[in-house]
């Protein structure tokens, strides 16, 4: 058997690297904190043998470090919750559009644009403490700035993204100036300075401190699930309603992800969008972390979560959603919800 020389064996293994890295390797900026999602990338990898290298961090650390590696940056897909915060990542001109027909057929046209995608969904519900709120004086967002509800309300910073959405849409329903009062009122109700998390607001209701907040639905599923007695018994106390199932529906945000244009693995960037499309992945944003998968027709066995039961969703397109955010905040912040 005749030699190879070694510089040709080398030139031959530096060509191959690149077909070898495209194939075998997919670099992902994450933005969503779930160990839950372990298992899913696992899967991925089992899949398609597509290794996946994470970093994670917050939003807006990952994406400045994603533009201060420019045209060098190793990132290839990033993901995170949050329309607003996807659209940023599109506004810094960071996404590329990614042709799919898969992604097409699979996610509803309002949980997409062409540069980033919807791959769970979560509502955001108003949640208020049986012995002390009459449910009925609680169908709608707007009802929270209700004078009745003087002393009654808490909830988390205005400035926090989950409340900016949630404005965004108010803005494109009732218009500025509506949405500017319905932040005053609610404002005007507080029982308390706005401070901690979704899960902070439910346990405040809970204890009585206040009577009624909003919270993303996979919080409330969270606390269900719980296997502390403590968390259990406090949601025995909590009743949840569906907000303006007669109007516009329940507000919804997203988890969801893009592939960069800088990406040098773009075939394996493409195949990972996908496969967070599909049955299976979809299935276990459900199952995993309490979310509702955003592709049609995927069957949920989360008995936490069906137990909330069926409701009409807002169906605003989330890129329309994302544009409201900074005059949201204006709003917010002129209202004094800081």
């Amino acid at each position: 058997m005749p030699l190879i020389k070694p510089s040709i064996l080398l030139s031959f293994l530096v060509l191959a690297w690149p077909v070898r890295a495209e194939e075998q390797v997919l670099n992902l900026y994450s933005a969503r904190h779930y160990q839950t999602d372990e298992a899913l990338y696992a899967n991925f990898t089992r899949q398609t043998g597509i290794r996946i290298n994470r970093i994670e961090g917050k939003e807006d650390e990952l994406l400045e470090r994603i533009r201060n590696e420019g045209a060098n940056s190793p990132a290839d897909v990033f993901i995170t919750v949050d329309a607003a915060r996807l659209a940023q990542a599109d506004a810094l001109g960071l996404f590329a559009p990614v042709k799919s027909k898969l992604l097409q057929e699979r996610i509803p046209e309002n949980l997409r644009t062409p540069d980033w995608f919807a791959f769970s969904t979560r509502a955001r519900v108003i949640i208020y403490n049986k012995a002390m709120v009459d449910p009925a004086d609680v169908q709608n967002y707007e009802d929270l700035a209700n004078p009745k509800l003087k002393g009654k309300v808490c909830v988390r910073s205005g400035g926090h993204p989950y409340n900016l959405s949630l404005g965004s849409a108010l803005i494109q329903h009732l218009g500025e100036q509506k949405t500017e009062e319905w932040a005053k009122g609610l404002v005007a109700n507080f029982a308390r300075d706005p401070k901690g998390g979704d899960t902070d607001q439910i346990r405040s209701v809970a204890a009585g401190e206040c009577a009624v907040s909003i919270s993303n639905t996979y919080y409330v599923v969270r606390l269900m699930r719980s296997e502390k007695a403590a968390d259990r018994k406090a949601m025995d106390r909590i009743g949840v309603v569906w907000p303006n199932q007669k109007s516009f529906g329940t507000h919804i945000n997203i988890s969801g992800g893009g592939m960069l244009k800088t990406a040098p693995h773009k075939e394996a960037a493409v195949k990972f969008l996908e496969y967070l499309a599909g049955d299976e992945a979809q299935a276990y944003f459900a199952d995993g972390n309490n979310e509702w998968p955003a592709a049609r027709g995927v069957k949920v066995r989360n008995p936490a979560l069906e137990a909330l039961g069926q409701f009409k969703p807002d169906v605003l397109n989330v890129g329309l959603l994302a544009k409201n955010t900074a005059l949201a905040q204006k709003v917010f912040d002129r209202a004094g919800w800081r």
